[in-house]
């Protein structure tokens, strides 16, 4: 009932005939004001329940109340401990504190003592006082003068040594310039013999070329030699090629002397009867040829001619083919019809004809409908084919590198970084050993094997590589790498710590011999390292050289301060 009467303002906004939007029903029997009211026991129920719970409520805060008093009782009685201990305590510390001022006054005679026996040893150094407030920095201060004073005192050994050698320097400066100064006489006298025998050369010159210049005749001598020369094969050729002509047309002439001494009998026959036929049917022989015809005329008469006469055969043929025909046909006798039947016949059967005829070209557009429907099928399927194939290509690109945390294709396409970086790092390689070739890993994407060409073109794990092995498939990797980002960003140093110590002294020359190549290149080279070879190779060096206090000096081109 309670329920009811809190959904009230649903109830209002009910209407007869439309669905209720809490039970679906389109019958309200409570929309009309009719809802049931509470009876009286239910009310005192409630008013009862609100007092129960009212009561409820403060016996939760009584109970709150009680501990909160037993907390308060503990804590005085904490708080009386402390009191107590604090007095015992008291007396414990006045009697320490006796002693402690004791002590200090004890500590301040030794101090006062020390104090002059230090300013006795200070008094050297300008000192006359000790600062008591800041006596730590005092200390500090004199262990800077210390370590001052020695690094002078070293300075000063230092350069003494560079003294002595800039002295050294000095005498071979005066030696070589002595050599250089007699040299240099030498050097005068044989130019002015030089310059006596040019002198004279350009006169002979100007005698012979005058001002012409030298270069210029010898390039026109040269230049007419050549086209002399060029003149010579071209005229050479020409000779060739017309004594070839006339070869030939000698030979032209003698065919044509035979062929015109073989033909004249034939000539002097051929004129003979043509007289003898002129004399029989013409007068002379301006009569034969005004009665004789065009050349046009005479060979389009002989072409009807011939065309008449091969139709006059044709129709002899036909027409004896025919007569054989109808002589085979009577000889048959295949029916007694008469003729009025068999055209009553004949016109059934065309008639017949016809329509097999028109069936035929039915069932023909029906084949020609059905062909193209099956090619029309056929290249549906085709395209099936062909789309399934995609679909296997992308399932197969999906297995290689689709996963949900794209861990594939992370693989793939690092792999493909890894493939170009590793085809740079064969290419250093080979110029340090024709041994070793790198690969990458069948089975892990992003690992490394070796193929030993000393053993066969087996492949190996870089785990079984040694020291010195290891270092030079390292320092390959390292120049791969660095030559791939060279190609978006420049790299111009490369810095190697340590390393060498394990190659053997073949192995050694190759990889400097390689780092050489590289310097040459263009690029700064840096090396760390404590081999005593490299020392003997590199001429540029920074030496580390340590000093007391975990201290070093850095000497070499470049270096000034302490380190």
């Amino acid at each position: 009932v309670q329920q009811i009467m809190n959904l009230e303002d649903y109830r209002k906004s009910l209407e007869d005939s439309k669905p209720c939007p809490l039970c679906g029903s389109h019958e309200h029997p409570y929309a009309k004001g009719n809802t049931p009211e509470l009876s009286k026991i239910d009310t005192q129920i409630i008013a009862l329940e609100k007092r129960i719970g009212q009561a409820e409520n403060i016996g939760i805060i009584i109970k709150e109340l009680e501990q909160k008093e037993q907390k308060i009782q503990t804590e005085q009685l904490h708080i009386l401990n402390l009191e107590q201990n604090g007095k015992k305590d008291k007396d414990a510390t006045q009697e320490k504190l006796k002693e402690l001022k004791e002590r200090i006054d004890k500590s301040i005679i030794n101090y006062r003592a020390k104090e002059k026996e230090i300013l006795g040893l200070l008094a050297p150094l300008g000192i006359e006082t000790i600062p008591s407030a800041e006596i730590h920095d005092f200390h500090t201060s004199l262990q800077k003068r210390l370590d001052t004073w020695q690094e002078k005192q070293k300075q000063k050994l230092e350069l003494e040594k560079q003294s002595q050698s800039i002295i050294a320097e000095i005498k071979q400066y005066d030696a070589l310039i002595k050599n250089q100064t007699s040299t240099h006489k030498n050097l005068q006298e044989k130019q002015k013999y030089l310059e006596k025998d040019l002198l004279k050369n350009k006169q002979e010159r100007t005698l012979l070329f005058a001002d012409k210049n030298v270069d210029e005749e010898e390039e026109n001598l040269a230049l007419s030699h050549t086209k002399a020369e060029q003149a010579e094969i071209q005229a050479k050729a020409n000779h060739e090629i017309n004594k070839k002509n006339l070869d030939s047309s000698k030979t032209i002439i003698q065919t044509l002397e035979q062929q015109i001494t073989a033909r004249q009998p034939l000539l002097q026959k051929a004129e003979q009867e043509f007289q003898q036929a002129l004399k029989v049917n013409f007068e002379s022989e301006q009569a034969y040829h005004d009665a004789s015809l065009l050349p046009e005329e005479r060979k389009q008469l002989m072409e009807q001619a011939k065309a008449l006469d091969d139709k006059e055969k044709e129709i002899s043929v036909t027409q004896k083919d025919r007569e054989k025909r109808l002589a085979l046909q009577q000889e048959q006798k295949l029916c007694d019809d008469s003729l009025e039947d068999l055209e009553i016949k004949f016109d059934t059967m065309d008639e017949a004809y016809k329509a097999n005829s028109k069936a035929i070209m039915e069932n023909r557009y029906i084949l020609e409908t059905d062909k193209q429907e099956k090619q029309k099928l056929k290249d549906k399927q085709q395209f099936i084919e062909k789309q399934k194939k995609e679909v296997q290509r992308w399932e197969k690109l999906h297995v290689l590198i689709g996963s949900a945390d794209g861990k594939k294709y992370r693989n793939f396409a690092q792999g493909l970084t890894f493939e170009l970086m590793i085809a740079h790092a064969n290419k250093q390689l080979c110029k340090m050993s024709d041994r070793y070739l790198l690969i990458r890993d069948e089975n892990e994407a992003l690992a490394l094997n070796v193929i030993d060409n000393y053993q066969g073109g087996e492949t190996r794990p870089t785990l079984n590589l040694s020291g010195g092995e290891s270092f030079i498939t390292s320092l390959a990797l390292a120049l791969g790498l660095s030559k791939m980002a060279s190609q978006k960003v420049r790299v111009d140093s490369l810095f190697l710590d340590e390393g060498f110590g394990t190659l053997d002294e073949e192995a050694l020359e190759t990889a400097l011999e390689t780092l050489s190549t590289i310097q040459q290149e263009g690029k700064l080279i840096g090396i760390i390292s404590h081999v005593p070879a490299l020392k003997e190779r590199i001429s540029t060096q920074i030496k580390i050289n340590p000093t007391s206090g975990g201290k070093s000096i850095l000497s070499g081109p470049g270096c000034s301060s302490v380190g």
